[in-house]
């Protein structure tokens, strides 16, 4: 018999440091390492793993994933969470956003060819203003922003959410204090409950703020969340430089209508991204956004 074919399959729901948690399609639990030293596996992943004796199992497989969520720098690929349906980018009226940090969430999801939504929470204060006026920019170019307020207004917030949401493998991004926890107990049936089951399989003990976590929103566990700890930076090494205005959506038609074909849309004669920003169609501050990670993503890697 094919060895393939003896080997059980899993959805890996968390992990720390060599052990994973893997989820059996009946819906049990258990840990289980990578077989051999390197270990690749990320959350949202399905493996082949057969059992191991104690109750846990050995990785023996990665199934080939549909799409992977991935920030990577000079030193380093920090992996969020494989085979997504969509993101949502949470930030908040306060604390005051940062807007870079938010454009390469976005431009990481639009590379992975994962949809992606903007989430702004805290609607009931009065720097709901400001923070709207921050996120015209992207309403513009077609991305959808959903206002809410998740611990004001829990029942019209869940209300808004849930058919965002169903059906869907859905990853949470967004700094702290920005109400991803409150999002996640609003949603997530018995989320503490999750949490302990994953800290005791992992035997952790600190499992939600040092990694990616798994949770199924009904009880038919079609519908999850993936939420996943703050980030002080966000790299796009694994971005090509001449591809960046194509991941922007507002870059993106523009871009294609410069005099020269080489044009890096920074002080070119003919560009036609210059031309949309002095229109008014692409705002200075994304304009600075770009050549801010232009020039990163120029920089010659040590």
């Amino acid at each position: 018999m094919n060895r393939a074919v003896e080997l059980d399959i899993g959805l890996v729901v968390a992990g720390h440091g060599r052990h994973y948690t893997v989820e059996t399609p009946e819906g049990k639990r258990l840990t289980c390492s990578p077989r051999g030293k390197k270990s690749d596996c990320v959350v949202g992943d399905r493996v082949r793993w057969m059992p191991a004796g104690g109750g846990e199992g050995v990785i023996e497989a990665v199934e080939p994933r549909r799409n992977l969520m991935f920030r990577q720098d000079d030193w380093k690929t920090k992996s969020f969470a494989a085979n997504l349906d969509q993101l949502l980018v949470l930030v908040a009226a306060e604390p005051v956003f940062s807007e870079s940090q938010l454009a390469r969430a976005l431009i990481a999801a639009e590379a992975a060819g994962i949809p992606a939504a903007i989430v702004l929470n805290k609607a009931d204060l009065p720097a709901i203003e400001a923070a709207r006026k921050r996120l015209a920019p992207y309403a513009a170019m077609g991305i959808a922003v959903h206002e809410m307020a998740l611990k004001a207004r829990p029942g019209p917030s869940r209300e808004m959410l849930s058919p965002l949401l169903q059906g869907r493998a859905t990853l949470v991004l967004g700094p702290s204090g920005t109400g991803k926890s409150t999002l996640i107990n609003l949603l997530v049936p018995h989320a503490s409950a999750q949490v302990g089951e994953i800290s005791r399989v992992l035997n952790s003990g600190r499992h939600t703020t040092t990694t990616t976590a798994w949770y199924w929103i009904d009880e038919a566990r079609t519908s999850a969340l993936i939420d996943s700890p703050g980030f002080q930076e966000f790299g796009l090494r694994q971005v090509d430089a001449q591809q960046l205005p194509a991941l922007m959506a507002d870059f993106r038609q523009p871009s294609t209508q410069c005099r020269f074909y080489n044009c890096t849309h920074v002080k070119e004669p003919g560009c036609g991204v210059l031309a949309a920003v002095a229109r008014g169609e692409i705002t200075e501050q994304r304009h600075r956004i770009y050549t801010e990670i232009l020039a990163e993503l120029q920089r010659s890697r040590y």
